[in-house]
């Protein structure tokens, strides 16, 4: 992946053809063509010389790198520029403000997403360009640097050395300001990824904007091309895991918030390519055991075998005349969006409860409390992993174990769980929500909950480390225009369920 970072141009000498300045300041909030952007410290290798590019086009090289230094704060590098043409009209360029800003491009090895912020821990240099727009507007060049005077020009020495001491003056005040550009829209090829800047858009838009400019897309409208290439540049699959471009934020909400089941396990993103998951899975336990002196250590072979999970995609579609989209109001794709996203929640949720608890074991008491504490002490049983979950369905659940239920259930006239002044030690759930606790577990209520294969709502006491639920790192919205001129909406994504201990899910019943 290429990524564009705001640096600072602090020196350019047209006596020794050469540009400076530093290419990356570490820990650093910045822009990118990836969005919000941190280098942690030392997170780029620099081992390998790089070229100087003009505006990221690989056929058209200024210079190269002829010294570069890791500082506390940054990265520091010098370019030489060759005796060409194109670097004399950079160099002039350079000092007059016309372009002079730099952007670098790296290959990302390691990286993670904090709150919205994708911060780089490895990454390698692959070339620095000279290019023209600042990211952010106000970051520009505060004082020309030099201006390039050629061997062949008709000016005096004594006008020479007076523009050489005035670089020197300005020099000498502040360093200049600039910052690196995203508009290169040539690809950068390295071994592992093909990637591409993305052009200089609006890309914050609603996912129904992006289904029209979709459609405009394929009726030739420019501009909506534009906005579609930029937005498919951050959903490349190499980039699973990393935070989605803002058209999906609002699906992605709709998604997140209507899936508590699937809320309430782990969650990580699918590998990049394949139908199965490979999960390591430990055999019989290695033991240790008390040896007396010269004594045979205790061994217990173990096996390490893989569990296989298959990749399964769910997707829905809409077909809707092409008039509702040249005449409506874009708030309607909005809405149809929204309606196929909750829908997916809703299925994803219900898929990967219903292999919870059809591979549960059972556990039962002489009422619900009981049965939840008998819960409790098998599931801790199964791999020693402290059950932190209660699911219940909202009604109908096996032996009234439901959230009608628990919000019913009293002891002497009193609330168990609900009480506004809780005057009993079996939970609390916040009156007028579904949040709470019940037996020191978090209160989860799936409206998605289906039950098991029979359709039978068992509630469920579980550890959230139980059941890993994988997912392609972006739903993807597609939109494709038939014969007859009416408009296919689809949305789709990848997911995998790994239920990792699943005798951990106890199925609850009053005896």
């Amino acid at each position: 992946m290429k990524i564009s970072y705001p640096i600072e141009i602090t020196a350019a000498d047209t006596n020794k053809r050469t540009i400076s300045g530093k290419i990356v300041t570490w820990d650093e909030q910045g822009s990118t063509s990836a969005g919000l952007t941190v280098f942690e410290k030392d997170s780029i290798d620099f081992s390998k010389p790089v070229k100087l590019l003009l505006e990221h086009e690989r056929t058209k090289p200024l210079g190269k790198l002829v010294d570069i230094t890791a500082t506390d704060t940054g990265l520091e590098a010098t370019f030489r520029l060759a005796k060409t043409f194109s670097a004399d009209d950079a160099l002039e360029e350079a000092a007059t403000g016309l372009r002079d800003g730099f952007s670098v491009g790296v290959k990302i090895n390691e990286w993670k997403n904090e709150e919205g912020v994708l911060r780089i821990k490895s990454s390698t240099l692959q070339e620095v360009s000279l290019v023209t727009e600042p990211a952010i507007d106000s970051a520009r060049v505060q004082e020309v640097a030099a201006s390039e005077t050629p061997e062949n020009s008709e000016a005096t020495a004594e006008e020479t050395t007076k523009e050489e001491n005035k670089v020197s003056e300005i020099n000498s005040e502040a360093p200049i300001a600039t910052e690196a550009v995203e508009a290169a829209q040539a690809p950068v090829v390295t071994a592992n990824y093909v990637a591409y800047t993305k052009p200089r858009v609006d890309t914050n838009v609603t996912a129904g904007q992006y289904l029209n400019a979709q459609v405009r897309a394929i009726q030739g409208d420019t501009d909506a091309r534009d906005l579609v290439a930029a937005l498919q540049i951050a959903t490349v699959s190499e980039n699973t895991g990393m935070v989605p471009p803002n058209y999906l934020r609002d699906v992605i909400g709709v998604i997140d918030d209507s899936r508590p089941f699937i809320n309430s396990i782990e969650r990580a993103p699918l590998p990049a390519s394949g139908m199965k998951i490979f999960t390591p899975k430990l055999g019989t336990q290695a033991t240790v055991a008390l040896t007396s002196e010269g004594s045979e250590f205790s061994s217990t072979d173990t096996v390490v075998t893989f569990q296989e999970d298959n990749i399964v995609k769910f997707a829905g579609a809409n077909v809707v005349n092409v008039e509702l989209f040249d005449r409506s109001d874009p708030s309607f794709a909005d809405l149809l969006v929204r309606e196929l996203a909750a829908s997916y929640a809703q299925k994803t949720d219900a898929y990967a409860a219903q292999i919870a608890s059809q591979n549960a074991g059972g556990s039962s008491g002489a009422s619900i409390y009981a049965a939840i504490a008998d819960g409790i002490a098998d599931s801790y049983g199964v791999m020693r992993f402290t059950p932190n979950r209660l699911m219940v369905a909202p009604s109908g659940g096996q032996n009234g174990i439901d959230f009608a239920g628990l919000l019913g259930a009293v002891a002497d006239g009193r609330p168990l769980f609900a009480a506004a002044a809780p005057q009993n030690a079996n939970g609390l759930i916040t009156q007028g929500s579904t949040n709470g606790t019940v037996a020191g577990l978090d209160l989860v209520v799936s409206p998605n909950y289906t039950g098991d294969d029979a359709n039978t709502k068992y509630a469920l006491v579980y550890p959230s480390a139980a059941m890993r639920f994988h997912e392609s790192g972006t739903i993807e919205l597609r939109a494709n225009i038939v014969a007859n001129g009416r408009i296919e909406i689809g949305l789709y994504g990848y997911v995998a369920v790994v239920n990792r201990y699943p005798t951990a899910f106890r199925q609850l019943t009053v005896a």
